[in-house]
């Protein structure tokens, strides 16, 4: 089967509530293709709206990358105009480009957990993806970082504006501004992910973390991250407000009375996200 036969990414639907989506363009980095962008959008959209599905994992294919980015032979040339629609895929990127910001979720806030298990190099698009997610579990093999400014470009993924309010200022700025590539272990150092693993149990170790987030009350997680994501950069009297807002939500939820009844008859609570 050929890569054009091939799908660009896999979409697995766990029983558990968890979704595990696998960039699938190994011997091309696990590079954004047009037509992985658009599945991934799909993916997302169908992640965010869909009742069951509580927890999310982005990963790539292979031992070797991550997510290179954008495909300097496919992508980046279709969206600058170098290059002109050829197939389906690029029509159908070219005539929703928001499709490609909200696959690299890129300005899509999804208000439910997601989990980036870094199997790989994570350079470039891959890092801005990787900040996307909530908590990040690496394998020891992995290496990351921004290195558009060594040719003359910036990491408009969404780099300049998450980094910031994710790592220390210094460490951001050599990120961004030098360029070099940052083992796992220093990015478990300066706090960019929770875990570095050995690459045969990163998986697992992504799976046990959806598992365990995935038994907590989805309205719960739903309404921490929402709280999270609307008052970042916000005053803090403003925020504290929105805290207020996703409190009551909760608060005055089934799922606020069902846990505590739990806990008291010493069963596990069954959540209904209402």
């Amino acid at each position: 089967m050929t890569e054009a036969e091939e799908s660009h990414l896999l979409v697995d639907r766990r029983p558990d509530g968890v979704m595990i989506l696998t960039m699938n363009r190994p011997q091309a980095r696990n590079a954004l293709s047009p037509q992985m962008l658009l599945k991934l959008c799909d993916a997302w959209h169908e992640f965010a709206d869909t009742k069951a599905l509580r927890v999310a994992i982005l990963t790539g294919a292979g031992d070797e990358d991550f997510c290179a980015g954008g495909d300097l032979k496919l992508t980046m040339p279709l969206m600058t105009g170098a290059r002109q629609p050829e197939d389906e895929w690029d029509h159908a990127l070219m005539a929703n480009p928001g499709k490609f910001t909200d696959g690299i979720l890129r300005g899509y806030d999804i208000y439910k957990p997601i989990i980036a298990a870094v199997n790989g190099n994570a350079l470039g698009g891959g890092t801005e993806m990787m900040n996307a997610c909530d908590l990040r579990v690496a394998s020891d093999n992995a290496v990351f970082g921004t290195p558009e400014v060594k040719v003359g470009l910036i990491p408009g993924g969404g780099s300049i504006t998450r980094l910031p309010r994710q790592i220390p200022y210094a460490k951001m700025m050599e990120m961004l501004m030098v360029g070099r590539p940052f083992s796992a272990q220093e990015c478990l150092d300066m706090g960019l992910v929770n875990y570095v693993v050995p690459r045969a149990e990163l998986m697992q170790k992504a799976l046990d973390l959806a598992e365990l987030i995935a038994a907590n009350g989805p309205l719960a997680m739903s309404k921490v991250k929402e709280g999270v994501l609307r008052s970042s950069g916000k005053s803090l009297e403003e925020g504290l407000q929105i805290e207020n807002e996703v409190s009551v939500a909760v608060m005055t939820s089934k799922d606020a009375r069902e846990g505590p009844r739990a806990f008291k008859e010493k069963r596990k609570p069954v959540f209904t996200g209402e």
